[in-house]
C-alpha cells in the first residue's frame, strides 16, 4: 500500500516526492555489473604493466588496452554525471588515471631516456639540422675573418671587438713575453673550480641567446655568431703579430673545440627554428615551428652537456697543461665530437629503439 503524501503544514499542499533511493542504488548496481568485467580486465593489464611484466600480456590484451581505457573513461564520465555511488566513482577515477599513464605516458624512465639520447637521439637531431649547421659555421668563419681584417687595418678596432674584461692583458702594444705569460701554466688548481663555474655561465649565456634569437627568422642569431667570433679573429691577429699564433691556438683548442662546437650547435638550432618559421613548406607555420622546436630542443640539451665539459677543460687542463698536452687534448675532443655526431645512431637497431 502506497504511503500517504506528506503535506506542507503552511499550505496544506502535498510536498514533492523524495527521490527513490532504492531505484538509484539499483541503477548503480546494474551499471557496475554490466561493465565490471571490462574494468577488472583493464585493471589486471594495468597492474602487470606497472610491475614491468609486459611479457605476461597476450597480443589481445595489448591491442585492447586503448579500447578498454576509453570505455573506462566513458564510464567515469557517466558515473560523474549520474552521481553513482562514491565507491564506484573512486575506483573508476583511480583506474582511468593509472591506465592513462600506460596508454599515453612516457614509455621509459629518465635514465633510460638519457641512455637513448646519448646513444643516437642527440646525434640524429644534430644530423637533421645539417644545413643550419653549415649556415652557422659560415657565419662564425666570416666573423673570424672580419675580426682579423678589421684589426689588421686599424688596431683601434681591437678595443671595440674585445671587451676589457676578456682581454686580460692581451692588448695591442704588449710585448711577446707579456702575451706569452697570459698563456702560461698556472701554479695550482686552487680557485679553478670557481673559474669553471663562471665560464660555464658565460658560455651558456651566449648559447641561450644564439638559440633564442633564432625566433626572429634566424637573422639575429647569425649576427651574434659573427660578432662573437670577431673577438676570436681579433685576438688571433694579436698573437700572430708577435709569432705566438700556434701557442694561442693550442691554448684555445683545449676547450675551444668543445665550447665553439656548443655555440655552433646552439646557433644552428636557432637558425633551424627561424628558417622553418620563414619557410614552413606545405605545413602550417605553427606545425613547422613545433617540429623544428622539438628537434632544436634535443640539440640544445646536448649543448648544455658540452658546455659543462668545456668549462671543466677550460678551468683545469688548459691552465695546468703544457703546449703539447693542450694541442693533443683539443684534437682529441674534436675527434670525439665529430665521431659522435657522424657515426653514432646510424644503425637500424638504434633507430628502432629510439622509435619505441
Amino acid at each position: 500500500m502506497r504511503p500517504p503524501a506528506i503535506r506542507n503544514p503552511f499550505t496544506a499542499k502535498p510536498l514533492p516526492e523524495q527521490p527513490d533511493i532504492e531505484a538509484a542504488a539499483l541503477r548503480s548496481d546494474r551499471f557496475r555489473l554490466e561493465r565490471e568485467g571490462d574494468w577488472r580486465r583493464l585493471e589486471l593489464i594495468v597492474r602487470r604493466l606497472e610491475r614491468g611484466a609486459m611479457g605476461r600480456l597476450s597480443d589481445d590484451d595489448i591491442a585492447e588496452l586503448p579500447v578498454l581505457y576509453r570505455q573506462a573513461a566513458s564510464s567515469l564520465a557517466v558515473a560523474r554525471e549520474t552521481s553513482l555511488d562514491s565507491a564506484t566513482l573512486k575506483f573508476l577515477e583511480d583506474l582511468v588515471e593509472r591506465a592513462w599513464y600506460q596508454v599515453y605516458g612516457p614509455r621509459s624512465g629518465l635514465f633510460r631516456w638519457l641512455a637513448r639520447f646519448f646513444r643516437g637521439g642527440w646525434s640524429r637531431a644534430v644530423r637533421a639540422i645539417w644545413l643550419d649547421i653549415v649556415l652557422a659555421f659560415a657565419a662564425m668563419a666570416a666573423g673570424v675573418a672580419a675580426g682579423w681584417m678589421l684589426v689588421a687595418r686599424n688596431v683601434d678596432w681591437y678595443f671595440t671587438l674585445v671587451p676589457g674584461g676578456m682581454a686580460g692583458g692581451r692588448v695591442p702594444g704588449a710585448s711577446r713575453a707579456q702575451l706569452a705569460e697570459t698563456l702560461g701554466i698556472a701554479d695550482g688548481a686552487g680557485g679553478l673550480s670557481a673559474f669553471a663555474a663562471y665560464l660555464f655561465y658565460n658560455n651558456a649565456t651566449v648559447c641561450i641567446l644564439a638559440f633564442a634569437l633564432g625566433f626572429a627568422f634566424g637573422v639575429p642569431t647569425l649576427l651574434l655568431l659573427i660578432y662573437n667570433m670577431a673577438m676570436l679573429g681579433a685576438m688571433a691577429w694579436l698573437f700572430n703579430s708577435v709569432g705566438l699564433l700556434p701557442e694561442f691556438m693550442a691554448w684555445l683548442s683545449v676547450h675551444g673545440t668543445t665550447e665553439f662546437g656548443a655555440i655552433l650547435l646552439a646557433g644552428a638550432a636557432g637558425v633551424h627554428v627561424g628558417r622553418n618559421m620563414a619557410f614552413p613548406g606545405e605545413a602550417s607555420i605553427l606545425a613547422a615551428t613545433a617540429n623544428a622546436g622539438r628537434r632544436a630542443a634535443l640539440v640544445m640539451l646536448g649543448c648544455v652537456f658540452m658546455l659543462i665539459v668545456a668549462a671543466v677543460l677550460e678551468a683545469f687542463p688548459r691552465q695546468l697543461a703544457g703546449f703539447e698536452a693542450r694541442a693533443i687534448i683539443g684534437a682529441f675532443m674534436l675527434v670525439v665530437w665529430v665521431s659522435l655526431f657522424v657515426l653514432v645512431g646510424r644503425s637500424a637497431k638504434s633507430q628502432a629503439g629510439e622509435a619505441r
